[in-house]
C-alpha cells in the first residue's frame, strides 16, 4: 500500500491495526545519500572500533533525509499454515506545517539520486506529496507554543490575532503605509453599514499585516474576527468578518482547534514509528544500522554523541531488532550462502537446504512478485528482507529433534541474534552489540604508521615487503594502520623502524593510548599566566620522523631467520552443542577456529550460549574478499559509487612486492592468487 500526504491520515488506523496484530515486523529505508565524507575511509576503516564506526556514521551520514520507509507487517495464519503480508511504502517529506514548525535542512549525494532515478523512483511524491514528520523535541515545542496562545486568550490577554504591544493606544503607522491603512480601515467600516459580513483584503506583506493588526485592534475592539488566510500558491491575505462576542469566541475556538489538528498532522509519520515502538514487536532489516539510526534522528530524537547513549535510546525505541545480514554471514549460515546482499540472499534461499516461506498478500493490498524485482521500493526490501527471516529462522528447525518446519518469531533458536546490528568491512568485529559490551579484539598484529602525504599504498607494501602478507587500512592522507600476518614480527618491525625518520611506526595499543590522551586533554584546556591556552603536545614513544619529500624510503627488514615466512592455514574444528528443546534435543555441529579464543574479548551472553571471535593471531597469511554483495549498494547507491559498499578504504591481504614494486595508486585494490583462494578474515560470531 503506497501512502503519501493525501491518504495517509486516512490509513494511518490501518496501518496501526496490521501493526498491532503482526508477529513481527520488516523494514527498509531509502535515503538522498549514504556518505559527505571526501573518501571511502572517511565513512568505513577495517580496524575501526564501534565507536568510531558509530561517530563516522553520525557525522558523514545524518544530514541526508530518510524519504522512503518501508514497513512489511508479517501474521503467521495457524490454519493456513502461512504468513498473511501487509506491505506499506511510505513517501517522507519534512513540509513545514506553518511558519514557528521546523524547516529542516539536508544534503543530497549525486551518485545516490541518480541511482534511484535509474530505479523509477517518483522523487514528484516525495517532495509534493511526502508525509511530514515532527520529532519528540519539536512536537513539544510546537505544543508549548499552542497552549500559551490558549493560555493568553483564557487570561484575556486578547487573541492570538490581536496581541500588539500597541494594543492600548493607536498603532504608530510610517508614512508611506498611511494610505493602504486607510483604505482597509474603509473597507472594515463598511461591514457595520451594509449587509456583508466578511470582507476579504488583498495579499500584502507581513508588516503591513502588523499594522493592521494593532490598528483594528485599537479602533475596533469589539465585534471582528481578524485571521490570516493562506492560499495553495502560499500566498497570505487577511480575513476580516463581523461578529458578536459569543460569534468570536466560538471562531476563535475553532481556530485553535484547527491549529491543534495542523499540529496532530505534523507529527504525521512519526506516529508509525511510535506505534512500532509502542508495539514491542520484532523489527527485522538488513543490514539494518544506517536504518536504525535514521529513523531515531528524524523521527524520534537528535542522535547522542556517545555510543552507549546512542544503544540505550535504540533499545527505548526498538526493544528487539535482528539482522538478517548478520544471520546470513554467521554460522550456521555463513558456509551456505556465498552472497549477502539482499536480492542475491532472497534468491539463494529458495533453494535447497533452505525453503521458500509460504506467503500470502492480504485482502486489499497490493502483491509483490520476486521475479519482477522492485528492489530499491522501500516497501519492496522490507517484504524481501522478512522473507528471509522466516527462510533462515525455519531452517534452523531443522537442527531440533524431530525438526519443526516453522519457528515463531518468539523462538529461543534466534536469540542469539537479537539486538546485534551488522558492522560493514570490520575485520575482527562483526556487529554491533545493542544491548550489551562490544567485543573488543587485541589487535596485537596490527601497526599504525604515519607518513608523508604523498605515500600511496604501494610504499606501505614496499616498506613492509620482508613480511609476507599485510593488509592496509587507510584511516586518512598520512596514516594507515598495517596489519601484520604473524604476530612475532611487530616487535622486529618497531626496533628496524627506530631511527626512521619519514615515517613512525607505533603498536596498535600505544596508538589507542595516545588517541585517548588526546581526547582527554582536547576536553581539559588549561590556561597560561598571559590568559592563552595551554596548547598540549604528545612527545612520540618512537624515533621522531620528518615529512621530507626527498627523504629515501626505507625497508624494514626482520632478523634473518624471519623473511619467508608462509602463510599459516587454518584448520577448522568441530565441536558439539547441545539445544534443549521441549521436543527434545539435537547436537549440533558448530565451525569453530582451532587454537584458543581471544580472551580479551568481551564476550556477550545469550540464552543459547556465547558468541564468540576468532583469536586474532588466526589472521595470519588470510586474504579479506569484499563480498560480492558488497559491491552492490544495500542503500540504495549505484554499483561502485556507494561508500559503504566500496572496497577502496581497505586493500586486500597480498603478499608485500619486492623493494623495487612501482608505486600504485593509493586506493587501488591489488589482488592476487593467494588472496583470490583464501577464506574470509574472520569467523562471524559462532553461535551454535
Amino acid at each position: 500500500m503506497e501512502l503519501t500526504r493525501r491518504n495517509y491520515k486516512g490509513c494511518l488506523k490501518t496501518v496501526y491495526s496490521a501493526i498491532e496484530e503482526a508477529d513481527f515486523l520488516a523494514i527498509d529505508g531509502e535515503f538522498s545519500g549514504i556518505s559527505d565524507g571526501p573518501n571511502v575511509s572517511a565513512l568505513t576503516n577495517g580496524l575501526d572500533t564501534p565507536e568510531e564506526r558509530y561517530t563516522k556514521l553520525k557525522k558523514h551520514s545524518m544530514d541526508f533525509l530518510l524519504f522512503q520507509f518501508g514497513l512489511c507487517t508479517f501474521k503467521y495464519d495457524q490454519a493456513k499454515l502461512k504468513y498473511i503480508i501487509k506491505p506499506f511504502n511510505f513517501y517522507v517529506f519534512p513540509k513545514p506545517f506553518n511558519r514557528t514548525s521546523p524547516d529542516i535542512k539536508f544534503i543530497c549525494q549525486s551518485s545516490s539520486i541518480d541511482f534511484l532515478a535509474s530505479q523509477g523512483f517518483d522523487f514528484n511524491k516525495v517532495f509534493c506529496d511526502g508525509i511530514p514528520y515532527l520529532n519528540q523535541e519539536e512536537e513539544a515545542q510546537l505544543r508549548e507554543q499552542t497552549e500559551e496562545r490558549r493560555n493568553q486568550q483564557a487570561n484575556g490577554m486578547g487573541t492570538p490575532s490581536f496581541i500588539s504591544p500597541s494594543s492600548k493606544g493607536p498603532a504608530h503607522v510610517p508614512e508611506e503605509h498611511k494610505d493602504f491603512i486607510n483604505r482597509v480601515i474603509e473597507k472594515v467600516e463598511t461591514l457595520f453599514t451594509n449587509s456583508e459580513k466578511t470582507v476579504n483584503l488583498e495579499p500584502c506583506t507581513g508588516f503591513q499585516r502588523k499594522l493592521i493588526y494593532q490598528t483594528l485592534n485599537w479602533k475596533f475592539p469589539k465585534g471582528l474576527h481578524v485571521e490570516t488566510v493562506e492560499t495553495e500558491k502560499k500566498e497570505r491575505f487577511m480575513q476580516i468578518c463581523r461578529v458578536d462576542d459569543e460569534e468570536r469566541k466560538r471562531r476563535e475556538q475553532q481556530k485553535l482547534e484547527r491549529e491543534q489538528e495542523e499540529l496532530n498532522d505534523a507529527v504525521g509519520f512519526s506516529r508509525v514509528i511510535h506505534a512500532i515502538s509502542k508495539s514491542g514487536k520484532l523489527v527485522v532489516g538488513h543490514n539494518m544500522l544506517l536504518d536504525v539510526m535514521h529513523t531515531i534522528n528524524q523521527f524520534y530524537c537528535p542522535l547522542p554523541e556517545d555510543l552507549q547513549d546512542f544503544k540505550e535510546v535504540t533499545m527505548c525505541v526498538f526493544p528487539r531488532l535482528m539482522d538478517t545480514k548478520l544471520m546470513a554471514t554467521t554460522q550456521p549460515f555463513k558456509d551456505l550462502i556465498t552472497n549477502t546482499s539482499l536480492a542475491e540472499l532472497e534468491k539463494q534461499l529458495k533453494q535447497t537446504p533452505f525453503k521458500s516461506p509460504q506467503v500470502e498478500t492480504a485482502e486489499g493490498y497490493p502483491s509483490y512478485d520476486t521475479a519482477q524485482e522492485q528492489l530499491h521500493e522501500a516497501g519492496y526490501d522490507a517484504y524481501i528482507t522478512g522473507l528471509c527471516f522466516v527462510s533462515m529462522a525455519n531452517y534452523l528447525g531443522s537442527f531440533l529433534t524431530p525438526p519443526k518446519p516453522f519457528i515463531s518469531p518468539r523462538s529461543k533458536l534466534i536469540e542469539p541474534f537479537h539486538n546485534k546490528l551488522f558492522l560493514m568491512r570490520i575485520i575482527d568485529i562483526p556487529y554491533l552489540n545493542i544491548t550489551g559490551p562490544d567485543l573488543q579484539p587485541k589487535r596485537d598484529h596490527v601497526l599504525h604508521v604515519s607518513f608523508p602525504k604523498e605515500w600511496k599504498t604501494s610504499d606501505l607494501y614496499q616498506l613492509f615487503s620482508a613480511f609476507g602478507n599485510i593488509q592496509v587500512s587507510w584511516i586518512n592522507d598520512t596514516s594507515a594502520f598495517v596489519s601484520l600476518s604473524q604476530t612475532d614480527q611487530v616487535q622486529i618491525a618497531m626496533n628496524t623502524s627506530r631511527y626512521a625518520e619519514s615515517y613512525r611506526i607505533q603498536t596498535y595499543a600505544e596508538y589507542i593510548q595516545g588517541r585517548d590522551k588526546d581526547k582527554v586533554k582536547q576536553s581539559t584546556k588549561s590556561w597560561g599566566e598571559d590568559g592563552w591556552v595551554k596548547h598540549h603536545y604528545t612527545s612520540s614513544t618512537t624515533s621522531g620522523f620528518g615529512y621530507s619529500r626527498g627523504l629515501r624510503k626505507r625497508s624494514i627488514s626482520p632478523v634473518q631467520g624471519e623473511q619467508g615466512i608462509g602463510e599459516l592455514v587454518i584448520t577448522d574444528g568441530w565441536s558439539q552443542y547441545s539445544y534443549p528443546d521441549s521436543m527434545g534435543s539435537k547436537k549440533m555441529k558448530t565451525d569453530d577456529a582451532s587454537g584458543q579464543a581471544n580472551t580479551d574479548a568481551v564476550e556477550s551472553k545469550t540464552s543459547e550460549g556465547w558468541l564468540r571471535t576468532t583469536d586474532t593471531s588466526d589472521l595470519a597469511g588470510l586474504s579479506l574478499l569484499p563480498d560480492e554483495d558488497e559491491q552492490q549498494d544495500e542503500e540504495g547507491s549505484p554499483e561502485g559509487t556507494d561508500p559503504v559498499s566500496d572496497a577502496e578504504g581497505t586493500d586486500t591481504w597480498q603478499q608485500a612486492p619486492a623493494a623495487n614494486a612501482r608505486k600504485g595508486q593509493k586506493n587501488k585494490k591489488n589482488k592476487t592468487e593467494a588472496a583470490e583462494s583464501s577464506t574470509s578474515l574472520f569467523d562471524v560470531p559462532d553461535v551454535w
